[in-house]
């Protein structure tokens, strides 16, 4: 055990029941999120009173890009964030922004899907199952497989958009990508675009610009968090294809990050703010999501995500919209409790890096060793462990709530659009496993793939 885990472990079992966490050591903090729906917990503990309830005066302001976000976060200037899963991992690894980043808390599960305009969606559907008149979901990407082609044969660059290289938006549009046989490109040290050999051209937008810049038609289609997918639906500019859940059943998703440094200096201040954080997702799933309606009137305002309430609600409260009037039962779109959604697991941690080396992110071949060394720098299942025991101490939660994994793996799973199964404990034979992108000991070196 940790000097850290001991501290936190000696103040949580001394917990009076019904008491804010003592001996905090920051008790007015900033912290940073992206106007998207994910960042619900953020909101709902501080509108709830659950940070107040531990001590805690704090002030959330939105950033307007996640480069902002994580510039902040390492600054100092915000003490915590709602951050991309990839984020604080890619900054453990030294890829793109190098820092120490830790998250003791997942923020939700699922919560995005990749739309595209209408004019592909005409193109698609045309090799789109159809029943009773209405397109059969999920949508496999071997449906835009010949739309990519045509525009190929037409010398037309087909443009995707996601919100950043570490993103799981990245991520899952890659993976479906993939798995329809369409080459979504790799990365390489010398040329992070990652468009080398692929058939499609992918780049950032920032998550509130992805309507309109779909609509002037600089990109074609993007993958990217709620409510911007509904946003297309509700402007009449594009279709969500498929929702990331029907990529990959329940994935994480955002985490909340903090650098080590805040942690190792204020232990108590991250245990009350992973507190409340549980509290919240607690909130947001209790009844069968009887709180969803309430959360979406919050999320509405202008200080938070600042989207039209309908928007919001068309994914908050389990339905999603796919076309105007496809509208089909989706409870799960958003997760952000049960499930054990909100406990750090080594193997996301673990996923988000096979990707990157998948992709090229990570341009040589690394250990298995290496995979779960990399990801317990990172996540912090034991600070998690600790909240939620003082909660139940409290009285404010109850052990069967709970599902604390012994090892800090999930159970391997093989529920993704390809059928192919996942164990974060054998990454590298994951990684062999999937069609395309770099395997073994293969390297991007001058724009080509070599071994």
């Amino acid at each position: 055990m940790t000097r850290l885990s001991a501290l936190l472990l000696s103040t949580a079992l001394c917990l009076p029941a019904h008491a804010q966490t003592p001996g905090i050591e920051k008790d007015e903090l900033t912290l940073g999120f992206i106007k998207l729906t994910d960042m619900a917990p953020l909101a709902i503990a501080k509108e709830k009173g659950f940070f107040e309830d531990e001590g805690l005066s704090v002030t959330l302001v939105a950033q307007s890009n996640w480069k902002v976000l994580l510039d902040g976060v390492v600054s100092g200037e915000l003490d915590g964030a709602h951050m991309l899963a990839g984020q604080p991992i890619a900054a453990s690894i030294g890829y793109g922004t190098k820092a120490a980043l830790v998250t003791p808390f997942s923020m939700d599960l699922n919560g995005n899907a990749i739309t595209v305009s209408n004019a592909v969606w005409d193109e698609m559907k045309p090799n789109v199952p159809m029943a009773d008149g209405k397109p059969v979901h999920p949508i496999k990407a071997d449906a835009l497989k010949p739309v990519i082609e045509a525009y190929a044969d037409a010398g037309t660059p087909f443009n995707l958009g996601m919100v950043f290289p570490v993103s799981t938006h990245n991520y899952e549009l890659r993976y479906w990508l993939a798995a329809g046989g369409i080459n979504p490109g790799l990365y390489s040290p010398d040329d992070v675009s990652g468009q080398i050999g692929g058939d499609v051209l992918i780049s950032v937008t920032p998550p509130p610009q992805m309507p309109a810049t779909l609509e002037a038609g600089t990109i074609l289609g993007y993958a990217v968090g709620e409510p911007w997918n509904q946003a297309a639906v509700a402007k009449g500019i594009g279709v969500p294809v498929i929702t990331d859940a029907d990529i990959w059943k329940n994935n994480p998703e955002k985490v909340f990050g903090l650098t080590a440094e805040f942690v190792q200096a204020n232990p108590q201040t991250t245990l009350a703010l992973t507190k409340a954080l549980i509290r919240a997702a607690m909130w947001l799933d209790e009844g069968d999501n009887a709180n969803r309606a309430e959360a979406v009137e919050i999320l509405a305002r202008s200080e938070y995500v600042g989207a039209d309430a309908a928007v919001i609600a068309n994914s908050m409260t389990g339905t999603f919209e796919f076309e105007p009037g496809d509208t089909r039962p989706a409870p799960d779109f958003n997760v952000f409790f049960r499930y054990n959604a909100t406990f750090p697991y080594y193997s996301d941690a673990v996923w988000t890096l096979t990707q990157m080396r998948r992709w090229g992110q990570i341009a040589e071949p690394q250990t298995d060793v290496w995979y779960d060394e990399t990801a317990k720098s990172v996540y912090r299942p034991d600070i998690y462990r600790l909240a939620a025991e003082a909660l139940i101490a409290e009285g404010k939660a109850s052990a069967e709530m709970f599902d604390f994994d012994a090892d800090g793996y999930r159970e391997p799973t093989a529920e993704f659009i390809d059928g192919v199964a996942y164990d974060g404990k054998a990454p590298n034979a994951y990684i062999d496993s999937l069609a395309i992108g770099l395997k073994g000991d293969q390297t991007v070196v001058g724009g080509e793939v070599t071994n």
